[in-house]
């Protein structure tokens, strides 16, 4: 889920080969791990203040199950919420240490398994992969920029070096000596951030195999500073985030290659960083790819799987809830069931009516704009893939209108591929209505004005999704469009 624009372009039910993803498995502590003494305090200070789990968990947002879950060690709490206890129940501070302390372990627990010469399976892709030299966009001046946040200070507003500094920051930072690093400092902090966004931009242009191996090149780099025997807690946290961050970004560029089993695992990974380093956003946008992969791969049971998990990530995250909603509208539309399909949309648009501040700090990059256009894309596609289910071109009509809106909404800040793939999008929504023409002109005149190189792999696959279905109807159109598409 790309958060700067739309959140894991929707592609087209055209099912690649790829390995199947396994059902999703949520990341909770074990009842002996770093949270059981959390857990402890917790029920300590509730039963001190004479109230129930209902009562307490209905000042904190929460229902009674899952503060039964965080005093028998079995769920986190975020920093946020750890103050609320702590302020709830009179705690003098005692639930926010408590806090820190588990933290603190989980942490030292959870880098041991990148640490040299353990068992656990190696970072997904070759650690020598080059291929060509990948070019990339000029890096932003400024931080946030592509939905990326600075690790050490969030959102709020770090300049970034200038490109001959940055790639000297870059250098240094992979060549420092992994078993004695130096901590992270705020310039390359802000030199890795900027290079990220820079290399996704230039992915979202273009599909190029070098961007996802210098990525990952970086990564074991941020990885091997995480491992340190020598860094603390403290310094460990920016670094989770990071690795996160590039985690995810390696995942997205090598789905857009289609190498979809290798974005699996990257997702996964960076799954486990951004809980670690309390990164609420980049855990929704891996769960959100996860679906998307697992839908590529025809596998409807664990596309919904991931999207459940995707809302459950963020109690209380109308953001968030409203992308899961969607997750589900899209799985349930690759079996054809249009009762839960239009039931899932018309819950996410919903949740678009309650975004507000609370869903602003966790993440910073949003607005109701944006967030507007993530749903009504990923509405367009389940309509118009649960439409093509069934053949019916009232849904197709349906599906067109969300389109539509999506691309209107779509800012002129957005780079060629966006607007190209929602526009192919509507065209296949027109098809799906039983108006070919429509959809081929429409394709005319945008593939005629698009430059090559903004073509990249998702929106092919959204092409070859629509020249199937012409093919099965409307053999001249689909012959057509192949001319029109240069295949």
């Amino acid at each position: 889920m790309h958060r700067n624009r739309v959140a894991a372009p929707q592609p087209s039910t055209t099912r690649p080969s790829s390995a199947r993803p396994s059902a999703p498995q949520p990341s909770t502590p074990q009842p002996d791990g770093p949270w059981r003494e959390f857990g402890a305090r917790l029920r300590h200070w509730r039963r001190r203040a004479g109230l129930t789990q209902a009562q307490l968990g209905a000042g904190i947002g929460y229902d009674h199950t899952a503060v039964s879950k965080i005093e028998h060690g079995t769920r986190r709490v975020t920093p946020r919420v750890a103050d609320r206890l702590d302020d709830l129940l009179a705690a003098g501070g005692e639930l926010r240490g408590a806090l820190a302390r588990a933290e603190e372990a989980e942490l030292n627990a959870a880098v041991l398994p990148f640490a040299p010469g353990l068992t656990r399976p190696p970072l997904p892709g070759d650690p020598d992969e080059r291929g060509p030299q990948a070019p990339w966009c000029a890096p932003p001046r400024r931080l946030p920029d592509y939905g990326l946040l600075c690790p050490l200070h969030g959102a709020d507003g770090c300049a970034v070096p200038a490109p001959a500094e940055l790639a000297a920051l870059h250098a240094g930072f992979c060549a420092a000596d992994p078993a004695a690093p130096p901590p992270l400092d705020a310039d390359t902090a802000h030199a890795l951030t900027g290079l990220l966004a820079a290399r996704l931009r230039s992915g979202e242009a273009a599909a190029h195999p070098g961007l996802a191996a210098a990525v990952e090149r970086t990564l074991r780099a941020v990885l091997a500073r995480l491992a340190s025997a020598s860094a603390s807690a403290e310094q460990r946290r920016p670094l989770a985030r990071l690795a996160a961050e590039y985690a995810h970004a390696a995942g997205a560029l090598r789905m857009q290659g289609g190498r979809n089993a290798t974005a699996m695992a990257c997702f996964d990974r960076a799954l486990t960083w951004a809980e670690l380093a309390g990164d609420t956003a980049t855990q929704v946008a891996a769960l959100s790819d996860m679906s998307t992969l697992a839908r590529l791969d025809g596998d409807p049971a664990a596309a919904l799987g991931y999207a459940r998990e995707t809302g459950r990530v963020a109690p209380g995250r109308h953001w968030a809830a409203a992308m899961g909603q969607i997750g589900r509208a899209r799985a349930h539309a690759l079996t054809g069931d249009v009762r839960e399909t239009v039931r899932h949309i018309g819950r996410a648009r919903l949740h678009l009516d309650h975004i507000g501040p609370r869903d602003e700090a966790d993440a910073p990059w949003l607005s109701i704009a944006s967030m507007r256009m993530r749903v009504e894309s990923g509405a367009a596609a389940a309509l118009r893939d649960v439409a093509a289910a069934v053949g019916d071109p009232v849904l197709a009509r349906h599906a067109l209108a969300a389109a539509e809106s999506a691309l209107h909404l779509l800012g002129s800040a957005q780079l060629p591929s966006t607007r190209l793939l929602f526009t192919v999008r509507v065209a296949d929504c027109h098809a799906c209505a039983h108006d070919p023409q429509a959809a081929v002109a429409l394709l005319g005149r945008t593939l005629e004005a698009a430059p090559e190189e903004v073509l990249p792999a998702l929106v092919g696959r959204e092409l070859r999704g629509l020249r199937e279905r012409l093919a099965a109807h409307r053999p001249v159109e689909a012959h057509r469009l192949a001319e029109l598409a240069g295949s």
